[in-house]
């Protein structure tokens, strides 16, 4: 199989959409999230997404295969929760692993099964989705406690070492640290990724995807998107980008300024424009599109797609309005002395 950086080198990638949205649109109830496995549950488990991996695993296949159908070449495991300390909502933290093996599969199934029926034979990457989680190791969550933390570090270390190497076990080609507003916690995963590669003798490409949270052009513990890339760039990433909270309007400044820094490859995928007052995105897909054209066309991207509200149609036309164009050409950096 092809390296992702040798397609890197050819062509501006293109990352899958909305889990989420697409779930959503299936109308799943909560005998639909428990199945036959957790019917006698104790807790409610509807909007536990991860859980369908398990429990409709066919639903999580087939919005993957949509995807490789619109043109994506990476798709993304739904387990943006599926780590212990999420999981412990609606208290499975006892699934967390399993979870990855699970979404891991489901995505290889919707590779082998696209390939199968297309004769397509364009080189399709598993990227192992690993969410910032739900509680924040630079914030109090109590404003009359400053320094008082949910979690500690080697608590959020253990869960997320759990979940890196189900994604592993399940056969991702790339992990993807993705929507962080905490920098702490992407360097706990960061962490945990880099000692079980040493400790399986392997390794995978690491993406790293951060989220500008307003209009300060900071993430939410505080960083510039300068600062966050130097509090990264120590992972030697594949690529470093942004994601969510924007749509491609507000992300635009952002993305340039990225790309004038990073060493490494640049990835962006925004929301469908902003939330309306329902908290629903009504960006159309040429829309997003065009925007994302621009920025390629800029020389700014090596990778692009969709987050909140973006759907296969999104992301065909970002697919179609990028493929004839060159992707952006990593800086060639001066030896230190």
């Amino acid at each position: 199989m092809a390296s992702i950086r040798e397609e890197l080198e050819k062509r501006i990638l293109i990352i899958d959409g909305a889990m989420g949205t697409m779930i959503q649109r299936y109308k799943l109830e909560e005998k639909d999230f428990r199945g036959e496995r957790f019917k006698d549950f104790h807790k409610d488990v509807k909007g536990n997404n991860d859980l369908l991996s398990i429990t409709q695993p066919q639903i999580i296949t087939s919005i993957h295969k949509e995807y490789l159908e619109a043109g994506a070449d990476i798709i993304e495991t739904n387990t943006f929760s599926s780590t212990s300390i999420a999981q412990a909502d609606y208290d499975m933290q006892s699934l967390a692993y399993e979870l990855n093996v699970a979404s891991a599969t489901c995505a290889k199934n919707a590779i082998k099964e696209f390939a199968a029926s297309t004769k397509n034979n364009t080189p399709k990457f598993i990227a192992g989705a690993i969410g910032p989680l739900n509680k924040t190791l630079s914030l109090s969550p109590d404003v009359n406690n400053p320094g008082f933390r949910a979690v500690t570090f080697d608590e959020v270390v253990a869960a997320y070492t759990e979940q890196i190497n189900g994604l592993l076990d399940g056969g991702v080609d790339i992990l993807l640290i993705e929507t962080i507003f905490d920098t702490l916690n992407a360097k706990a995963a960061i962490f945990a990724a880099k000692k079980l590669f040493r400790e399986r003798n392997m390794e995978v490409p690491i993406m790293i995807s951060g989220t500008i949270t307003d209009a300060s052009g900071r993430t939410l513990s505080g960083q510039t998107l300068e600062a966050f890339y130097v509090s990264v760039q120590h992972a030697n990433p594949l690529s470093v980008g942004l994601n969510c909270a924007l749509g491609a309007k507000e992300m635009r400044g952002h993305i340039e300024e990225l790309s004038n820094i990073a060493t490494c490859y640049v990835s962006s995928y925004p929301n469908a424009g902003l939330p309306n007052a329902m908290g629903e995105y009504d960006e159309a897909p040429e829309d997003t599109a065009h925007f994302l054209e621009e920025w390629a066309a800029n020389g700014w991207v090596n990778i692009v797609g969709g987050c909140c509200g973006t759907t296969p149609d999104h992301i065909k036309h970002i697919a179609e309005h990028v493929k004839n164009i060159s992707p952006r050409k990593l800086p060639v950096l001066e030896n230190s002395l």
